[in-house]
């Protein structure tokens, strides 16, 4: 029970890694809130849910707020496909209003309660597709995801001698819904499927629950040494 004691609040929670790693964090003990888009997502999970709006500002920093959370995770996001020239304003402002703003929001409010309580973790979830590597047809969630693990170390550096940490996950490509979801919608589902996996150096997929356990970690006292990481978990693709 390496979360015993702990509570947690956790974004996405309906589906792939957010509810992985809600799954996760009950099996070890934490007492945790769950949201997530939609609510129906969530049925089945063993602990407080409800509907959330991550970009809903104050909606999101009041129920932050009343959970008190000594463990952030920020799974929320969106991926955009597509090059320079192919990028929008309008899927720009998505990104990043989604991928980063909402976790500037929540980091904001889950902060002040953390350094009253003595301390807490943050874990931000972002990409392999990143600062850490670039990867052809993802300019927008790139970009995005590198002001993630951007706005990770800022926090852990302001925050290293008062008790809170901040890190974030690097995820390679993950078996879950939202990829099934991009693979349907490129036209010929196998082909990509077998060009997202052919990618792969070790010759297949991520698991949600592999980057729950990795979260676990990162949640829990055993990585009280540790703050201002992004650590990738991908099958050597950044190797």
């Amino acid at each position: 029970m390496r979360l015993k004691g702990k509570r947690a609040f956790v974004t996405a929670a309906g589906q792939g890694i957010g509810r992985a790693i809600v799954e996760r964090f009950l099996q070890e003990g934490a007492e945790v809130t769950a949201t997530d888009l939609h609510a129906g997502l969530m049925d089945g999970l063993d602990c407080a849910t409800f509907a959330l709006d991550v970009l809903d500002k104050a909606a999101l920093q009041q129920a932050i707020t009343d959970a008190a959370p000594d463990i952030l995770v920020n799974c929320a996001g969106v991926v955009h496909a597509g090059t320079v020239e192919q990028a929008t304003d309008a899927d720009f402002d998505l990104a990043m209003n989604l991928n980063v703003r909402s976790q500037f929001h929540a980091v904001q409010a889950a902060v002040p309660g953390m350094l009253e309580r003595g301390g807490g973790s943050i874990v931000n979830i972002a990409s392999a597709a990143s600062s850490v590597k670039g990867f052809p047809n993802r300019f927008i969630y790139g970009t995005s995801k590198a002001a993630v693990i951007g706005l990770t170390k800022a926090v852990a550096a302001d925050y290293v001698t008062r008790g809170i940490r901040s890190n974030c996950i690097a995820p390679g490509t993950v078996d879950s819904p939202s990829l099934h979801q991009r693979l349907e919608a490129t036209g010929d589902y196998d082909k990509a499927m077998r060009e997202f996996v052919a990618r792969q150096p070790m010759g297949r997929l991520g698991t949600a629950q592999e980057i729950a356990d990795l979260t676990v970690y990162l949640g829990s006292d055993e990585s009280a040494y540790m703050t201002g990481q992004c650590v990738a978990i991908d099958g050597g693709t950044t190797t």
